[in-house]
């Protein structure tokens, strides 16, 4: 199986007794299992939402939008009067607070409400089609990007560094950093990946890595903390990661663990590179310091499989993501082109529109 066959998200019609489904991917299952959930509920879209059924700020964006639908379906079983759905639409819409792509999915589809559940789904299937052109458009301009300015491309094939997972599975199938190291390979020019196991819920060695073995791509899983150390001696050409939320002066909120490669980048000498689109630009949000970080449980931090591995008087601290400074930020690729990002404000709307 190939990214072309992976769809983390898709919407499924009524059939005989049954209700519309949102078919997902269970990735908490994977690498083991290949399965879908069906999802009929509000209840059941924002548990799948919070504990990682779904995940990825494109994937959870598309899951939102077609939320909506799911809520509309529900409200006409159960008998929903207008407030209890929008309160319903507002709860998918919160589900995880720092990906900025789940808000602006649910509040581009929600003004469709009142033209009926066809509007919805056809909105919906709209910005999986839109998030589908624009993986593939970051991949070719990263690709171009990082041929033209790291060195070592007019000798050999590069070497990248990547954490958590940017692929198939967290957007609407391709993939944003993880899509231009697909590119990379289909030109012959990737020699090998760095993939970050992606501490504490291992999304790199779990999904980065099955989707590369999908593939093909050579690869190695390493732990988080030997990414620095990767880095400096000169293992790495660049390193490229996804987004949840970038601020306007170009500080990007990423899986946590994302800051400390960007600052071995920076000692380097290499690129440091964010793939995103553009939907995840929120020119709304000054700095990172705006920037709502989701802590998730201490658990996840002090066991494994439910077995503690931690002292029982010990406390767990889980932020789910960091900031990483716009300094520290190479490049930012959108599906409209790549932005050098500096310290300072990133162009306005009509700018990032044109790049």
């Amino acid at each position: 199986m190939n990214s072309q066959d992976l769809r983390a998200v898709t919407w499924t019609e009524a059939e005989g007794d049954s209700a519309p489904a949102l078919s997902l991917i269970d990735q908490t299952a994977l690498p083991h299992t290949l399965e879908r959930l069906a999802v009929t509920t509000v209840d059941g879209l924002v548990d799948a939402i919070v504990r990682l059924v779904v995940r990825g700020a494109p994937a959870i964006g598309a899951a939102g939008a077609y939320g909506v639908a799911l809520a509309m379906a529900q409200a006409g079983r159960e008998g929903w009067d207008r407030p209890r759905l929008d309160a319903e639409v507002a709860r998918i819409r919160e589900a995880r607070p720092t990906a900025v792509n789940l808000m602006v999915c649910v509040d581009r589809v929600r003004p469709y409400i009142d033209k009926g559940l066809a509007a919805v789904l056809a909105e919906a299937d709209a910005i999986v089609q839109e998030d589908l052109a624009a993986n593939h458009a970051m991949g070719a301009h990263g690709a171009d990007w990082l041929l033209n300015r790291v060195p070592a491309a007019a000798d050999r094939p590069l070497r990248i560094l990547t954490h958590c997972n940017t692929g198939a599975l967290a957007t609407a199938g391709w993939g944003t950093a993880l899509g231009v190291i697909r590119e990379l390979h289909a030109r012959g020019r990737l020699e090998t990946v760095y993939a970050d196991e992606t501490r504490p819920l291992l999304q790199g060695a779990r999904l980065t890595a099955w989707e590369l073995a999908q593939e093909g791509i050579p690869h190695y899983v390493q732990a988080d903390g030997a990414a620095a150390g990767t880095i400096l001696r000169g293992e790495v050409d660049a390193a490229i990661v996804g987004a949840d939320r970038v601020a306007a002066n170009g500080d990007t909120a990423n899986k946590v663990g994302t800051v400390g490669i960007a600052l071995a980048c920076a000692h380097a000498g290499i690129p440091f590179v964010v793939a995103a689109p553009t939907t995840t630009v929120d020119l709304a949000t000054a700095t990172g310091d705006d920037i709502h970080i989701e802590l998730r449980s201490g658990d996840e931090v002090l066991e494994w499989a439910g077995v503690r591995t931690a002292p029982a008087a010990s406390r767990g601290y889980n932020p789910a993501f960091d900031v990483t400074p716009g300094s520290l930020v190479s490049a930012l690729v959108t599906e409209r082109g790549v932005l050098e990002v500096a310290t300072g404000e990133l162009p306005g709307t009509s700018d990032l529109h044109g790049v």
